[in-house]
């Protein structure tokens, strides 16, 4: 209690505060003390309130929590009613701001106090008044509205319009806050003048909003997305007039951010830059509001295709987030471009190489920038044809290789592997993403993978396969994804180079070895998928691609043997022996890894202690996607949903596990997934005979069969006629020659697209708390609280 008084000056006030003796709330001279004028900082208030001392107020005189609770947004409202014109108030209010950030976890933790701030307080209207019908407003709804005034408060978070003088001070009620946004960009043209103390005051504001919101840290993870965040739901309906202003000030002040400044080496390190806190504090409050299921709404707005305003419609359909109404709802191209170019240059900072160490500043919130991005695209479809309109998609696609790269070793960042992988399936789904990965890739970023000359697509296989064969155990479950993502863009790639080439082979190699294939009930799904990939690029792409034709040809022998796959159950049994000598998933021989990129540093694993916060499961990639025909003319029809031609014997695929439990989800789908997976130890599931047949029947060599058959025996004339042991003179060969009228009818074009579903809702709500719980560090808002969406762990 010793910090209490060093804070309130008097050993009395804290003793009757923490003694079970309620406090009048008529005592203002009492709680005046709380927020008294003196500056403080909100790591003070974290210093001075420690998290026994709220625990034991909470347990042991709850009536006085409940008083200060009420008083303090009583401030905050009376702040907002007056304008904070005086340097008092405005203090006031930021200590009040702070007091809340600090005790609210501790009310979300206990589930007896959760609804206190949806309870009304009696005989506590708003201006101390009789007006009856003011004290029907919960205590939740008059904070949020209080904050939310606070944002657009002239000379307290916004620049005043007015000259000086008190008196002629702006009335907050009757400002037209959409003059007031905060920043340029989507919706508004004039960029204020920055000022370091508004921007202080509103990260602040939104830290008390984020803290706010933060209540679902505190209930577990459920597949029922009717699961509205109550904070959420009313910040973003039509009762918060500032809406509209809100979300556009903290759309632009994320996309205008730069954080190189005027680009003067080592500038970060001279100034301090008051912008960045606010930036990362919007970024994050903008994705929790976005936190919304599309797949269970049939709203038409997510889509972006009706006109109407929200507030045209009587009965909406999805609840009314005006949030994600606005995002759907933003179309002109130039604030699509102001958006991508802001969320690309913001991601290929940690990038920038300079030839100084340490010379420019590198931002820390690029995960909640992925999840920013995600949203666009899901609920903004036209936003996603912008981007891929032009090769400015690969803007974001580089840093999102980069970061894919990079995590790949680190336990702790399994989350950021996940929401880039299923950002890169997202845009996959449509043609113009493999039409534009045909550009040739010349920036050199730094990248632990070997040096190639070749394109964007040469990229994004190089480093699919360095995830999948160097990778940690836990991305397992991805490979599905990176897989189809391949599958997706395929038919497009107009000429692989040999390096590229040879991964792939590498990949089915690795795949196909009969221990890998008999060890888990869906890894065959792997080698249909390469397959697949190998059909496309041979069909719809064969003139470009001979190092792609020149390899399979020189690894021939595994299409072979998969076509003669032994399926009696003697030979079963010792492809299983054989897994027992390779503990690696998968050989890292022959893969011929080559020179790493010049200035690369190998991926690191996580420091030892690490902090991570658990995930749910993903669903597998059956429930993820839906097939997808592509016509002649280029359009895609949906195939109707049917038993997938990979899971021949009905069983539904499942996500590859690596048999531990690698997420916080519900124990009976683990036991689920489990009896099913690779590393069933207690070994229920046994591949047989029949198994074996059922799938391989289906396997589709009949394409790569044929040009073997072909091209073979010419290659090896040429070898033997010209004594050759040159590649380049059959690769020449090979470029000139054609299987026009060889080859069997070119199948359709298969894609699979994303689809919307709770499962994925789920899981970016616990990935996105879990970014913001460890991002939040100083002060450590919710640290050592008693968090139930996710399990937070030590790598």
């Amino acid at each position: 209690a010793d910090d209490w008084i060093a804070w309130n000056g008097s050993s009395t006030s804290v003793t009757t505060f923490v003694s079970p003796q309620p406090v009048e709330a008529t005592d203002n001279a009492f709680w005046d003390q709380f927020w008294a004028d003196t500056a403080t900082s909100v790591q003070d208030v974290f210093a001075l309130v420690p998290a026994a001392e709220i625990r034991a107020v909470r347990e042991e005189s709850p009536s006085n929590l409940a008083t200060l609770c009420y008083k303090a947004v009583e401030k905050l409202v009376q702040g907002a009613e007056s304008g904070c014109h005086t340097e008092k108030e405005r203090q006031i209010v930021l200590n009040c701001c702070r007091l809340l950030t600090r005790i609210l976890p501790y009310i979300f933790e206990d589930p007896d106090w959760r609804g206190f701030f949806w309870s009304t307080v009696p005989g506590a209207g708003r201006g101390g008044g009789d007006e009856d019908d003011e004290n029907a407003r919960p205590l939740a709804e008059s904070l949020l509205l209080a904050v939310t005034d606070l944002l657009f408060c002239p000379d307290f978070t916004v620049q005043s319009h007015r000259r000086n003088t008190v008196d002629t001070a702006e009335d907050i009620h009757s400002i037209d806050s959409c003059e007031y946004i905060w920043e340029a960009g989507v919706g508004f043209a004039h960029s204020p003048q920055p000022n370091y103390i508004h921007d202080l005051n509103r990260t602040e504001l939104l830290k008390l909003l984020l803290t706010c919101f933060s209540e679902a840290m505190y209930l577990p993870p459920s597949s029922d997305s009717s699961n509205t965040n109550p904070w959420v739901q009313f910040f973003c309906s039509t009762e918060n007039r500032h809406a509209l202003p809100l979300f556009t000030s903290l759309l632009n002040v994320v996309c205008a951010y730069d954080p190189v400044g005027y680009g003067i080496p080592y500038n970060h390190l001279l100034f301090s830059d008051y912008r960045e806190p606010l930036v990362e504090e919007a970024a994050q409050v903008l994705i929790v509001t976005l936190d919304y299921d599309s797949s269970t709404s049939s709203s038409p707005t997510v889509d972006g295709t009706t006109t109407g305003t929200a507030m045209d419609d009587v009965d909406p359909p999805g609840p009314d987030n005006l949030f994600v109404n606005y995002l759907s709802r933003i179309h002109r191209e130039e604030d699509f471009q102001f958006i991508l170019k802001g969320v690309a240059r913001l991601l290929s900072n940690p990038l920038v190489q300079t030839y100084l160490p340490n010379s420019a500043k590198k931002i820390q919130f690029h995960q909640e920038l992925l999840v920013l991005f995600w949203k666009l695209c899901d609920f903004n479809k036209k936003f996603l044809f912008f981007v891929l309109k032009s090769s400015d998609v690969l803007d974001i696609l580089v840093p999102i290789l980069y970061f894919l790269n990079d995590a790949r070793a680190d336990q702790s960042r399994v989350g950021l592997m996940h929401i880039g992988v299923f950002i890169l399936l997202l845009l996959s789904g449509e043609r113009n993403f493999g039409v534009r990965l045909n550009k040739p890739y010349s920036v050199r970023v730094p990248m632990d993978i070997p040096v190639f000359t070749g394109t964007h697509a040469d990229l994004l296989i190089i480093v699919f396969h360095k995830i999948i064969t160097s990778g940690h155990q836990r991305l397992q479950p991805l490979f599905d994804c990176l897989l189809t993502i391949v599958v997706n863009v395929s038919p497009y790639l107009k000429s692989l180079s040999m390096v590229a080439a040879n991964k792939l082979l590498h990949l089915l190699e690795a795949f196909s070895t009969t221990w890998f294939l008999f060890s888990a009930v869906q890894n065959h799904h792997l080698v249909f998928f390469l397959l697949e990939v190998f059909n496309n690029i041979i069909q719809y792409q064969f003139d470009g691609n001979s190092n792609l034709v020149y390899a399979v040809i020189r690894k021939r022998n595994v299409f072979h043997q998969l076509a003669n796959l032994p399926t009696d159950s003697q030979s079963i049994q010792k492809g299983l022996q054989r897994k027992k000598k390779t503990p690696e998933p998968i050989s890292r021989t022959n893969s011929q890894d080559g020179v790493s990129m010049e200035g690369s540093r190998p991926a690191a694993p996580a420091e030892p202690g690490t902090l991570k916060t658990s995930l749910v499961a993903t669903p597998g990639i059956d429930k993820l996607t839906e097939k997808s025909q592509v016509s002649e003319d280029g359009t895609m029809r949906s195939l109707e949903p049917e038993a997938s031609q990979l899971s021949p014997e009905g069983n539904p695929p499942v996500a590859l596990s690596d048999g531990e439990s690698w997420s916080g989800e519900a124990s009976h789908s683990r036991r689920d997934r489990r009896r099913l997976s690779s590393a069933s130890s207690s070994g229920q599931w046994t591949p047989t005979p029949d198994w074996v047949m059922s799938w391989k029947s289906k396997l589709p060599l009949q394409t790569i069969m044929r040009l073997l058959q072909v091209l073979v025996p010419q290659v090896e004339k040429i070898c033997i006629d010209k004594g050759l042991t040159d590649e380049s003179e059959i690769l020449k060969f090979l470029q000139h020659g054609t299987l026009v009228g060889l080859l069997p009818v070119p199948h359709p074009i298969l894609i699979r697209k994303y689809q919307a579903n709770s499962g994925t809702a789920m899981w970016f709500r616990t990935y996105m708390w879990g970014v913001i719980y460890l991002r939040n560090v100083d002060p450590p808002i919710w640290y050592d609280t008693d968090v139930k969406l996710f399990e937070i762990q030590r790598v």
